[in-house]
């Protein structure tokens, strides 16, 4: 299934998904968490960020396991190990992905008024709006943010070591 895409490996189409939406989960479920005035704004992409950064993430990792078996199961020397350090930020990434775009989804679902009719403003301004209280929508924006540097950090060195490995 992660083999090729019209018969060319798939890995090296698929992780432009997981560079790109990665970064962009972090970076507005950041902004989400920070500015309560753009959560109106912003939380429709964190919850569709939420859920296909990780499904990308998974893909990449799932593509280059099978890229790695079909033309580089015999590497030895340097390609070998630059291959090996590649490969050791997939689960680090997968899973801090994860933990983001669930922590997100959660803060979404924290700072959304329970009932539909009800008044945003309170929730816009920053005033309120915390449907399980402030302490658990503060707790959830301070784990929001450190879960989008984690996931950012091995986003950056998943990518920079693929391309080393590639270029080098």
């Amino acid at each position: 299934m992660f083999d090729q895409v019209l018969g060319l490996p798939a890995h090296p189409l698929i992780v432009h998904f997981a560079v790109v939406l990665t970064p962009l989960l972090a970076l507005l479920s950041v902004a989400y968490a920070a500015l309560p005035r753009l959560r109106g704004r912003l939380g429709w992409a964190v919850v569709l960020l939420s859920v296909a950064a990780p499904i990308a993430v998974f893909a990449a990792r799932q593509s280059g396991e099978s890229l790695k078996a079909a033309r580089f199961a015999t590497a030895e020397g340097e390609l070998a190990t630059m291959i090996a350090t590649h490969q050791g930020f997939a689960t680090p990434l997968l899973l801090s992905a994860l933990g983001l775009g669930v922590s997100a989804l959660l803060l979404v679902l924290a700072t959304t008024p329970a009932r539909a009719g009800q008044d945003r403003t309170a929730e816009t301004d920053g005033a309120g709006g915390d449907r399980f209280g402030r302490a658990v929508t503060v707790a959830l924006s301070a784990l929001t943010v450190v879960l989008a540097l984690v996931a950012a950090y091995y986003a950056f060195r998943a990518g920079d070591s693929g391309a080393r490995a590639v270029w080098e």
